[in-house]
């Protein structure tokens, strides 16, 4: 009775791993007959698990959804990534998220062995969370836009744009980002007859109300619109510069959701970013250590030759400081603020606008 126990356990994990299986396929795995393999899903039935079977030979067998939660088998390296991703969903920007991923982890805690619970606390005590400072967004409304994707359901809401202006809006979604901080939705709108990128924490009342529509992909895939909109697009001044510092040099040290990395050759590469400040973009530029071009905007140019004067002058200021420290007389009073008091680079200003 216990090996029988623990092979219906097993041929419910398989069943749980993957939507289809054949007859043969799952007697091998479990080293029994087909005809075993027939009579266990006979009592998984008789359990209450819906397996629904197809006959044939290209045939097999699927776990249906039933009426109740089955339970959920898990490996090792499984019930670790679950423990672990409960534990980012508690510090996530999905409001209400917190205390219900709380409350599952506390239960999958409790049935994990010690062995596993010493990795996830493992894992827990060596990671401090960064809370960021996305505004938390309705789990209802996620929902809905997602279905609405799924299904390609024409779409209404209410949407707030930067300025706080309200409108209504008529919608074909396509797909939901989230770039850890704040999640948009890519859709299709219908009234623009044009793609828009929308805040989701800006969205208020999605109702599904068709008619279905036709899939089509934008211009460009929805990380990479949106990865543009974030990072240049809701900015003040936009910076196209060309870096002496081969592509992957300067991307592995800026941020996707911050500026966009165009390699030109393998020791140069085109860098697109924005900021709210001159001084911002200056200070994210000069941080790189090497040589620049600036091709826009035209301001940034101008400001970085006051910034070079400004620097000079404090240069020569320190020159004629004595030994201790104490100013000899001469330039350099009106020295301006120094570079770390300046407003942080773009990669550190807040996304979406």
């Amino acid at each position: 009775m216990l090996r029988t126990s623990a092979r219906l356990l097993r041929l419910l994990s398989l069943l749980q791993s993957r939507p289809d299986w054949t007859g043969p396929a799952l007697a091998e795995r479990l080293g029994i007959t087909a005809r075993t393999v027939r009579r266990d899903v006979d009592r998984l039935r008789e359990l209450g698990y819906p397996v629904h079977a197809t006959p044939g030979a290209a045939g097999g067998y699927r776990l249906g959804a039933g009426t109740a939660l089955p339970p959920l088998l898990l490996d090792d390296d499984e019930a670790v990534a679950v423990a672990v991703g409960l534990r980012t969903a508690a510090h996530g920007t999905v409001a209400g998220m917190a205390e219900s991923s709380v409350r599952a982890l506390a239960k999958l805690e409790q049935v994990l062995p010690s062995r596993l619970r010493r990795r996830v606390a493992a894992l827990h005590a060596a990671t401090v969370p960064l809370h960021g400072e996305g505004p938390a967004v309705d789990p209802e409304v996620l929902t809905v836009l997602a279905g609405a994707c799924r299904d390609r359901m024409r779409t209404r809401f209410g949407y707030r744009d930067h300025g706080g202006a309200g409108s209504a809006r008529v919608a074909e979604p396509h797909r939901l980002v989230c770039t850890g901080r704040r999640w948009y939705l890519v859709a299709w709108d219908t009234d623009r007859a044009d793609w828009r990128t929308f805040r989701v924490d800006r969205i208020t009342g999605p109702l599904p109300t068709g008619p279905r529509f036709e899939a089509r992909e934008p211009p460009e895939g929805a990380a990479e619109r949106v990865s543009r909109g974030v990072s240049t697009d809701v900015y003040r001044y936009r910076a196209r510069v060309t870096l002496q510092a081969p592509a992957e040099v300067v991307a592995a040290r800026t941020s996707p959701t911050s500026a966009r990395v165009e390699p030109v050759d393998g020791n140069s590469c085109v860098l697109r970013a924005g900021a709210d400040s001159l001084d911002g973009l200056a200070v994210h530029l000069t941080m790189f250590g090497v040589d620049f071009e600036v091709h826009e905007p035209p301001e940034l140019a101008a400001h970085l030759r006051t910034l070079a004067a400004r620097l000079e002058r404090a240069a020569d200021a320190g020159a004629d400081r004595g030994p201790g420290g104490v100013q000899d007389g001469g330039p350099g009073s009106d020295v301006g603020p120094a570079a770390g008091q300046a407003e942080g680079p773009a990669g550190s200003a807040a996304e979406g606008g």
